[in-house]
């Protein structure tokens, strides 16, 4: 899928570090083609494993869905909880609730004592962790396989019986607070993004920080708390992904004795808002005493493999590729090597929203050189992708990094988990994420030309500057 989490993830990592706030908080992350579920949907699994896959797929009777993709070469699991729920379940003037709750799941519960899971696990030679996106929360350990029954007795404890106390709820909003500070008040390039984003997507959620405005998670108290877990974590509104070496019949029967326990809840209604239409160019210029390099970024709001018509997320995987896609992409040979103008130029595509998401341009002008000239020789070469189609060197070698990068993929255990969960979560099907590679063989050069041309209009784009504040 995009050319598969585990490999999106490390890509757009490197492409935003330095100048971008995540897009969640947690790792980011790509995703296949479209299915006809509602965004965001999980639908109930068939039992057992389905058609040529080596998923097997279940449901237990308290709505909660399974997958188990077992890998037996080494005795290790990778066990995660998927959660649909992420930033856009923010009520109205709580932005950043649901990135609150990740930190919340970690206070225990009349069983386990605050910050216990984490020492639990670790002492059992595990690691653990959690992130929060627009449209999913997910939670996860990687443990040996023999210690799969005790992450399961602890995450559906805590799905169950966590601790909400008054000073739990409080103590933790302070944490969160001056997490914010420290990612994003004291960070000019994350403040840029906060507001790239909120001109971006106008009045839909998306354009709210997963992190929160601070104003708003200060508004959150112990009876909002409650309420949001109550609406939200429930085993009918989440999905076990295992990976590892283990067999589904094993898999199944522990979850039956542990997140089976769970009783269903009554979810809060979600909403699929409408995107509103963006009928200009929208320029944000930023200064700031604290930035030391000039940035000039430009932000498209463009289709994802959930809300695309079917070849339109891979030919965004491919044009990315191609236009912004390391160093012998076409940004980078014109403006760094060429033209020597800039220091660093790329692109990005984050396909793995339920709804729209961004595809982004950017670069660091070399010293001396001004935003303006730097977004000229960018609209330079956008303008050529849209005018032809890319070359069949350059367009090979991109589909041939991608399906590499997917194939790569497979070793890891924790990035099928990361594939398959994500993916499923905001709506798609085990079949989507398996014939991802079949795809991307489909699409053409023609493809990647059409999709610049029709989504790439810079009358309505978010361009911004973020330069250093001179006397």
């Amino acid at each position: 899928m995009g050319n598969g989490i585990g490999a999106r993830i490390a890509a757009i990592a490197a492409i935003l570090v330095g100048f971008v706030a995540l897009y969640f908080v947690g790792q980011p992350g790509g995703a296949p083609n479209v299915s006809t579920a509602p965004a965001g949907e999980i639908e109930p699994a068939a039992s057992g494993v389905v058609g040529d896959s080596n998923v097997a797929q279940f449901t237990l009777d308290n709505g909660m869905r399974i997958l188990v993709i077992p890998d037996h070469r080494a005795p290790v699991v990778s066990h995660m909880v998927w959660y649909r729920v992420g930033g856009v379940d923010d009520p109205p003037g709580l932005s950043g609730i649901a990135h609150f709750f990740e930190h919340l799941m970690f206070k225990g519960t009349d069983k386990v004592a605050p910050g216990d899971i984490s020492r639990i696990v670790a002492r059992n030679g595990g690691t653990d962790n959690a992130f929060t996106g627009h449209d999913y929360t997910a939670y996860f350990q990687r443990i040996a396989r023999d210690r799969l029954p005790l992450v399961m007795e602890l995450e559906a404890d805590r799905m169950a019986n966590l601790n909400l106390s008054e000073e739990n709820v409080l103590t933790e909003r302070e944490v969160v607070r001056e997490e914010r500070n420290m990612r994003v008040e004291s960070d000019p390039s994350s403040q840029f993004r906060e507001q790239m984003s909120a001109a971006l997507f106008l009045s839909h959620p998306y354009g709210r920080p997963v992190i929160g405005w601070d104003e708003e998670i200060q508004q959150i108290g112990r009876e909002e708390a409650i309420d949001f877990y109550t609406h939200h974590y429930a085993p009918n509104n989440a999905m076990l992904v295992v990976t590892g070496d283990v067999e589904p019949a094993e898999v199944l029967s522990l979850a039956e004795e542990t997140y089976g326990l769970v009783h269903s809840r009554e979810l809060a209604p979600r909403t699929n808002p409408a995107q509103p239409p963006r009928l200009s160019e929208t320029r944000i210029n930023m200064t700031h005493a604290d930035t030391r390099l000039p940035l000039i970024m430009r932000m498209y709001r463009v289709p994802t493999y959930r809300s695309a018509e079917p070849g339109v997320a891979e030919a965004f995987d491919m044009l990315t590729t191609i236009l912004g896609g390391g160093a012998t992409s076409r940004l980078y040979r014109a403006l760094v090597v060429e033209q020597q103008i800039a220091v660093s130029a790329g692109s990005y595509y984050n396909g793995s929203s339920a709804n729209l998401s961004e595809f982004g341009v950017y670069a660091y002008p070399a010293e001396g050189v001004s935003l303006e000239q730097v977004e000229a020789a960018i609209d330079e070469v956008i303008e050529e992708m849209m005018n032809a189609p890319p070359e069949p060197g350059e367009f090979e070698r991109a589909r041939t990094r991608l399906v590499a990068a997917h194939i790569y993929e497979q070793d890891s255990q924790f990035a099928l988990a990361m594939d398959y969960g994500l993916s499923l979560t905001i709506g798609l099907t085990v079949e989507d994420v398996e014939t991802w590679p079949d795809r991307i063989e489909l699409v053409t050069p023609e493809d990647v030309q059409n999709v610049a041309r029709d989504y790439l209009l810079k009358k309505e784009a978010v361009t911004g500057t973020l330069s250093p504040l001179t006397p």
